[in-house]
């Protein structure tokens, strides 16, 4: 499948810290939504940012729309729709203002759709943006984003800060943004949940560096968690075993094919957010 986003071999790495990307690599198909899951310090934020240019890369490629990222590309820009945890818009300016300022930085601004998803967040359009909560910034951002035709998102917590409610908003709307099998969202959030009811594929990253890529239907179809005593590891094909994780007096160890498991041995019911703990916390083989 065409993939809108290609990244291959993204390293990057900090003169001051030990920490760094290292050979990062995914993509993700038009009119898919690709869960980016680990935890703070994993990398997330590195990768995003080294995608949309605003952090340098020190090697690897990334293509979007089949051309390699150019920071100096403003057609390349204006396609691409972000949200980041901490971003920040002008607080001296209400909604109403904040339109007129950007229709005059895209191109492509659609008024009309940035005043739709500004009703349908149920935001002011006369407050100040400096007196929105981190939830309504974070709606505000989406609206932005979704306003001036990008065909990609680059979505950082972009459900952070918001009630079940708002979540539920979000997620249908960025439902919506793919169905025409023409865009792409890589969604980065630790509110796995959220990831696991509108993703199509996932990621997980530690430390710089991407632990396993699965699409959500193979992941929730074929993987499963065996929980073992310590001796009984050895009788699980190696080839099916992704990670495990020591308990007090047994393992948990996840397989990427649970049909392989010897038969007697149970697996047990999982969410994404109990892999994530396993993959995280545990060792990858």
């Amino acid at each position: 499948m065409p993939a809108i986003l290609e990244v291959e071999n993204l390293q990057k790495t900090y003169a001051d810290t030990k920490f760094g990307l290292r050979d990062v690599s995914f993509s993700i198909p038009y009119g898919s939504i690709v869960g980016f899951i680990g935890e703070n310090g994993a990398g997330k934020s590195t990768t995003m940012g080294s995608i949309i240019g605003t952090l340098h890369k020190d090697n690897g490629t990334i293509k979007i729309f089949g051309e390699e990222m150019d920071t100096e590309d403003v057609h390349i820009k204006e396609d691409i729709g972000v949200v980041f945890d901490a971003m920040n818009l002008p607080g001296d300016l209400t909604v109403e203002k904040l339109g007129n300022v950007f229709q005059q930085i895209y191109k492509r601004w659609d008024k009309e759709a940035f005043f739709h998803y500004i009703d349908f967040f149920s935001l002011p359009r006369k407050k100040k943006v400096s007196g929105f909560s981190r939830g309504m910034s974070m709606k505000l951002s989406l609206a932005v984003a979704l306003s001036h035709d990008a065909r990609l998102l680059i979505l950082d917590e972009a459900t952070a800060g918001l009630d079940a409610g708002g979540r539920d908003d979000v997620l249908t709307v960025l439902s919506e943004f793919t169905s025409d099998q023409e865009r792409g969202i890589l969604l980065s959030s630790h509110i796995t949940s959220d990831i696991e009811r509108i993703a199509d594929a996932l990621i997980f990253i530690k430390g710089g560096e991407i632990l396993l890529r699965v699409e959500k239907e193979k992941l929730l179809r074929n993987y499963a968690i065996v929980q073992c005593a310590d001796d009984l590891y050895g009788i699980i094909k190696q080839d099916i075993i992704v990670a495990y994780r020591k308990n007090s007096d047994t393992l948990d160890v996840l397989v990427s094919n649970k049909r392989e498991v010897p038969t007697s041995m149970e697996t047990k019911e999982f969410s994404i957010d109990d892999m994530t703990l396993l993959l995280m916390r545990g060792v990858k083989v």
